[in-house]
């Protein structure tokens, strides 16, 4: 069975990059068909620990939210309820994750080997983390 994938990290929801991917995992871990590739850092590492970190929420909450709901909007209407960061400090967030290339020796070097674990290092066109997930993921 071909592996179901959460949407794009590019995907903005309320402002948020990110926030549809993340809602997508955690409904797809809650009906057991999330790849075990994206177990590990459900919730506490990677992109989705940068946006609980960026907005304070905490991340068992923001599962149960999800979980008992059952469109994206009535997820957006608790994120907009509760999450009261601005529109610079959502401009933020999107940067850091757009701006691997700006953090540091280590985060390019990751970066790399993932291309090449990937067979995707001939892909020149792929800067950040945000690329290589649409890359990896089939969506360019």
């Amino acid at each position: 069975m071909a592996p179901i994938f959460p949407r794009s990290p590019r995907e903005n929801m309320c402002g948020w990059m990110h926030l549809p991917r993340l809602i997508d995992k955690i409904r797809l871990h809650h009906a057991a068909k999330l790849s075990p590739d994206y177990e590990a850092n459900l919730l506490h590492k990677g992109f989705d620990a940068l946006w609980f970190e960026v907005t304070g929420v905490d991340p068992a909450v923001f599962a149960a939210v999800v979980k008992n709901s059952i469109t994206d909007g009535e997820v957006a209407e608790w994120v907009r309820v509760n999450v009261k960061n601005s529109d610079a400090e959502k401009a933020s967030h999107r940067d850091r994750m757009l701006l691997t290339g700006t953090v540091g020796d280590d985060v390019i070097a990751r970066l790399k080997q993932r291309k090449s674990e990937a067979n995707l290092s001939h892909r020149n066109d792929i800067k950040t983390f945000v690329d290589f997930i649409d890359a990896d993921e089939g969506r360019s």
